[in-house]
């Protein structure tokens, strides 16, 4: 009798356990409420609003609000300028992830490295990326003005230049400014992370290479850039999505000139909808870089998926 009662006692604590469980379940919900609801609200709201209107001709002007299908999406592709833009944004993201991936590499050795001072080289090392992009990117037309910047002083009086160079109004210039400026503010961002994953390596494999002989250079890339790997494809997937988007440094340094030698894609959809006031085809537009992102991802996480798992 008393195995009996034990029983019966048992199976309606494990009841209430579950129903406790299914409560703090739906608790757990609700409190996510808020957080989801904001989130729909900033987030998907504004994508679905824009992937409506892209089928849609809506222009302020004109004062037209029609279903047009697939009509801006085929414009896309007879637009040269677009084209341009996308071109240009595929040089812009490729050029800077690039360059900044092989500093950000460099600078997180050095900070890696044991030395006296380290802490203050790693808080000077974050200051360009804690500027705000605005002010970076006023910083930099200073720097590139034709009469009165410092590179074209500092250049002249190396020997390097003939006459001064008009880094931002020359066509051939005016990519690379902009690439020199986003690699200068955000080359830190990958240094930072990849120094996360250099600490994360287990100094006993140092160790035991130095043993068998290895010298400095087998051990980095026998030991230091495989196990970095995992790392680095993370900070370059962030860095390729936010550098497709680059907009604020481009905006303020040229707004897209000259003679469109730096329009990108997020710069071209602004003038498109603010511009023009065609929100119709400027909603495509921005559609059309969405899907670029997601694309981006998708081939990332699809391919890459072995490498990334490491990190977990």
């Amino acid at each position: 009798m008393g195995i009996q009662n034990r029983a019966t006692s048992t199976a309606a604590f494990s009841r209430r356990g579950a129903g406790v469980g299914g409560y703090n379940k739906y608790l757990g919900y609700l409190l996510l409420a808020p957080a989801l609801s904001v989130v729909a609200l900033v987030a998907f709201y504004p994508y679905l609003r824009t992937l409506w209107m892209s089928f849609h001709d809506i222009s302020l002007i004109f004062r037209t609000n029609e279903w047009v299908g697939l009509r801006n999406y085929a414009q896309l592709l007879r637009d040269a300028s677009y084209l341009n833009a996308l071109r240009n944004t595929m040089v812009f993201t490729l050029s800077t992830v690039a360059l900044e991936t092989l500093l950000g590499l460099v600078m997180a050795m050095v900070m890696h490295a044991g030395y006296r001072g380290r802490g203050v080289v790693r808080a000077a090392v974050l200051v360009p990326w804690a500027i705000p992009t605005v002010v970076t990117s006023m910083m930099w037309s200073w720097i590139y003005n034709v009469d009165y910047g410092i590179l074209n002083y500092l250049l002249g009086r190396l020997g390097l230049l003939s006459g001064p160079a008009n880094w931002l109004g020359e066509p051939r210039l005016a990519m690379v400014a902009a690439i020199i400026a986003d690699v200068w503010k955000t080359t830190p961002f990958i240094a930072i992370i990849l120094l996360a994953g250099l600490q994360g390596i287990s100094q006993d494999l140092y160790e035991a290479a130095t043993i068998d002989g290895a010298g400095a250079r087998a051990r980095f890339f026998s030991i230091t850039l495989p196990l970095l790997v995992p790392t680095g494809l993370i900070a370059v997937l962030l860095r390729l999505l936010d550098a497709f988007r680059v907009f604020a440094l481009i905006f303020v340094l040229t707004n897209g000139g000259p003679a469109d030698a730096t329009e990108v894609l997020s710069t071209y959809a602004y003038k498109v909808l603010f511009s023009t006031t065609d929100f119709g085809y400027g909603s495509a537009i921005a559609t059309s870089m969405f899907l670029y992102v997601l694309v981006i991802a998708a081939v990332f996480v699809l391919f890459l998926r072995p490498h990334l798992a490491e990190v977990e």
